[in-house]
């Protein structure tokens, strides 16, 4: 502030001088333009541009492992793909859990993601359900260490209140709620839509940890 007061004391003592002389004020030389300001985008390495992410997200079950690829870079995100793993009632348990790694590898090979997203482990009333989804599970985690991608778990409250705002959001919400952010043509499939729900809560998290830093 007392630079700021020396020089206004000067310019109006030139002033009241060029007053009793009758000459004019000379201008005062032009400020430099401000530079611009840009908006700090979400997962901006330190060093450079935002980098473009693929996130595959999954929504583990036995018969019906909903599989999703979205693409993030800066404040954008990109539907690529989202498809079910089918397995048919009539396989095996160990049939089953073979198809869904052997399906897993080549849909990575095919979209090579970055980081992986999935539904974390929740409470169920059934002995057997909760065991039967943690065989497929354990597939899946197995499948994508070996693959060395990292991993996020959400549980299910908290990736429906991620993209619809309510945690108990049913599966047609989530379905609606998927095609419009996306802007798909058609209803994804409701597995399919869950791993879609899955990957845009993880990206959601990584942009507010980038924010936090």
């Amino acid at each position: 502030m007392k630079g700021f007061d020396a020089r206004f004391l000067e310019r109006y003592r030139e002033r009241r001088a060029a007053d009793a002389a009758g000459t004019p004020v000379p201008a005062p030389p032009p400020r430099a333009p401000h530079a611009p300001v840009r908006a700090a985008l979400p997962f901006r390495p330190a060093g450079g541009a935002a980098k473009a992410v693929r996130i595959l997200g999954v929504d583990t079950s036995l018969r019906s492992t909903g599989l999703a690829v979205i693409e993030v870079e800066g404040a954008r995100m990109d539907f690529v793909d989202c498809r079910p793993i089918r397995n048919p009632s009539r396989l095996t348990l160990p049939e089953c859990l073979a198809n869904i790694a052997e399906t897993l590898e080549r849909y990575i090979d095919e979209f090579r993601p970055d980081e992986v997203a999935m539904e974390g482990i929740f409470f169920c009333k059934n002995a057997r359900t909760s065991l039967v989804l943690g065989h497929a599970r354990g597939v899946v985690v197995a499948t994508c260490a070996r693959r060395k991608l990292p991993m996020a778990e959400y549980p299910p409250a908290r990736v429906k209140q991620a993209v619809t705002g309510t945690g108990r959001a049913t599966k047609d919400q989530m379905q609606r709620m998927m095609q419009r952010v996306f802007g798909l043509p058609e209803l994804p499939q409701e597995d399919s839509a869950d791993a879609l729900a899955i990957a845009l809560a993880h990206a959601h998290s990584r942009r507010l940890a980038a924010l936090r830093r």
